[in-house]
């Protein structure tokens, strides 16, 4: 019987090369395999006899299901796209699609302080389904992880893919490899974040008998801990906090790094710190590409506002107060 979990279409020899180039290349490429293992079955679904893809046959594959969002639709023409740029470079005949789906804007939730408090609290007391050791390891993982996600502004994969040998706690500094733009950088941690990472890798240390390769690793000590895990675990810690009960933005992972970008600019503000000078070092510290990036996140958020109200000494003058 074929394993599910491998492409069987005539195309299958493609696809398994393009995600060996993605991985050679440093990419972690999960979601992304999924993608194209949905398309493996499309193409024996519709009985595709050889590997020159036609416009008319991918058509279908192209079109919005009932069930996702422009979003996912994006995503799922953008892996396949790869699919078979990878294969007309490799000399197959096959038709390019465009990807000109607008993605719905979701703005950020950021966090309130009183939400972070409780959100670290409920980090702290979650206690696993399962109370297998396994499990209670990983409990305590999730406690430094989202404090990291925070407290340096990191993307949820560069948090979860850290190397452990990247981690130094003796300075307080984390070494971002090959991050979004192929780009790495130097991140320095608050002492307390670094007194909590060297607690944290003695109680790691402790519980494997050896210093494993990843700074959080999953369930197979292998390989690090999933995006996807952590999507998972956040959801279910935030939706025991009061606060989740008032909420009508679902928050993630991704959030925590907004709100560090929103904090950090706002105490700057509040503080009479030059916001403009201070923020390319803010755009390398959180590894955007460009300037434009960070004002985005920073734009984006209704933490923008609390600033604008305390500073904006013009606004009643620009906009006066309407009298009856």
């Amino acid at each position: 019987m074929n394993n599910p979990s491998n492409p069987t279409s005539i195309i299958a020899p493609y696809i398994e090369s393009l995600l060996q180039e993605k991985r050679t290349s440093g990419f972690d490429y999960r979601t992304e395999e999924l993608l194209l293992l949905r398309f493996d079955r499309y193409c024996n679904e519709r009985k595709l006899p050889n590997a020159e893809i036609t416009r008319d046959f991918i058509q279908d594959w192209c079109m919005k299901l009932d069930t996702e969002c422009n979003s996912q639709l994006s995503k799922r023409i953008s892996v396949v796209r790869q699919l078979l740029l990878h294969m007309v470079s490799l000399g197959v005949e096959a038709y390019i699609p465009r990807n000109d789906v607008r993605k719905e804007l979701v703005l950020p939730h950021v966090f309130t302080e009183q939400e972070l408090k409780e959100l670290f609290i409920a980090v702290d007391e979650y206690i696993p389904k399962s109370q297998s050791f396994v499990h209670r390891r990983m409990a305590n993982e999730y406690r430094i992880l989202f404090r990291m996600l925070y407290c340096c502004g990191l993307r949820n994969g560069e948090c979860c893919g850290i190397p452990a040998e990247c981690v130094d706690m003796k300075s307080g500094t984390l070494m971002i490899l090959d991050s979004k733009g192929h780009k790495d950088r130097l991140v320095k941690m608050a002492d307390d974040l670094t007194g909590l990472c060297r607690r944290y890798w003695e109680y790691i240390g402790t519980w494997f008998g050896y210093r494993p390769k990843w700074f959080f690793p999953g369930k197979n000590p292998e390989t690090h801990i999933p995006n996807t895990s952590v999507d998972t675990i956040f959801t279910r810690i935030w939706e025991t906090t009061p606060s989740a009960r008032q909420c009508n933005n679902k928050p993630t992972p991704h959030d925590l790094r907004f709100t560090f970008i929103t904090d950090r600019v706002n105490e700057w503000a509040k503080d009479g710190t030059d916001v403009n000078a201070m923020m390319p070092y803010l755009q390398r510290y959180v590894g955007h590409k460009s300037l434009e990036d960070t004002y985005y996140y920073y734009h984006t958020s209704s933490g923008l506002y609390d600033v604008i109200s305390k500073f904006d000494l013009l606004s009643d003058v620009v906009i006066p107060e309407v009298k009856a």
